[in-house]
């Protein structure tokens, strides 16, 4: 019997919950804990799965006392407890660096402190040339988790990289669907903005690839396809026979055209792996003067793997993927029957 324990941070969120569903009914754990902050929110989970197998830690990821509760006598942590929130960032960054920089911190210490053999962190395409306090946040979350990794010999610590994951908590999908069933218009920033279009197991493959794969201070991050918000819009409408309308609302506070998920400096010595790419940790140290006496040219002319140089989904490929998400499917379903 397999006696591995994992934890979830953030594991009523949307990733969180992704995860968990992943592995409730195989015998990969033989338990999984949830840690997160809303009370509310295991509780209603606890009655939904109604699962011996899931343990439920209350506790907050700036609070390391908490974090090192749920952490003793556990083998594998995936830590997707963030604030994720664009606008709610931007006018509260310091809110942003407790849970998302420090709470890392503090996840990553305890792990090391208990002995986990591995833990993967979630970031964020934002995280690549961050305009935005979120994305900020984050990137500075990823060089946390380099710089502890360096330091880690017993505990493989590594980061996985997302773009938008559709139908997620705070994704525009279902916003725009809740707008369609009041008769309202789509309210779109930007027609010609464009995202990357993951579905959550999409996003749990990519965790699981990382738990399998990882060297210490590895990014992954799986090649997606994307669409411009103006296709997703017309894909829904389309999908749910609506006549709602769109309406254009200009760009939001730190909001980009599009997202990169690997930036041109990392596509240097990004290591292409199929349907992912692999980002090694940059393991120089604080030795500067052979960089300065030698330094390192880049031979080659290469872009960033950004959400517009990416494959580009249409009206219909959109469709098709959006069918791919069950709550999608149900609500279609019962539109259908009423």
């Amino acid at each position: 019997m397999n006696t591995n324990t994992l934890l979830i941070t953030g594991g009523t969120g949307s990733f969180g919950k992704a995860v968990l569903n992943r592995f409730l009914n195989t015998d990969e754990f033989h338990e999984i804990r949830i840690f997160s902050r809303d009370e509310k929110k295991q509780d209603d989970l606890r009655k939904k799965l109604n699962n011996s197998k899931v343990k439920y830690y209350l506790g907050d990821v700036r609070d390391k006392r908490s974090v090192d509760t749920a952490m003793q006598g556990v083998d594998y942590v995936f830590h997707a407890a963030a604030l994720k929130q664009v606008p709610s960032c931007e006018f509260f960054p310091m809110q942003a660096v407790r849970t998302n920089v420090l709470g890392t911190e503090n996840v990553l210490d305890s792990a090391i402190q208990y002995g986990v053999k591995n833990v993967v962190v979630l970031s964020t395409d934002k995280a690549v040339y961050p305009i935005n306090a979120m994305g900020i946040s984050k990137a500075m979350m990823e060089k946390v988790m380099v710089a502890t990794s360096r330091n880690s010999t017993k505990t493989i610590i590594c980061g996985t990289r997302y773009g938008n994951v559709m139908a997620s908590r705070g994704s525009v999908i279902p916003l725009f669907v809740e707008q369609m069933k009041a008769g309202k218009p789509l309210s779109i920033t930007n027609p010609d903005m464009t995202r990357f279009m993951m579905t959550l197991e999409d996003a749990v493959d990519l965790v699981l690839y990382a738990f399998q794969n990882a060297n210490p201070g590895d990014i992954f991050v799986q090649k997606a396809p994307a669409a411009t918000i103006d296709t997703l819009a017309k894909a829904l409408i389309n999908l749910y026979k609506s006549n709602s309308e769109i309406k254009y609302i200009g760009t939001r506070h730190g909001e980009k055209l599009y997202e990169s998920l690997v930036s041109k400096e990392d596509m240097l010595h990004a290591e292409d792996m199929g349907d992912y790419y692999r980002i090694p940790a940059d393991n120089r140290d604080l030795n500067y003067n052979k960089y300065f006496s030698e330094g390192k040219v880049a031979d080659i002319e290469v872009e960033d793997y950004h959400s517009h140089n990416t494959h580009q989904l249409d009206i219909i490929g959109m469709k098709n993927l959006l069918l791919k998400l069950p709550e999608i499917k149900k609500d279609i379903k019962n539109n259908k029957n009423k």
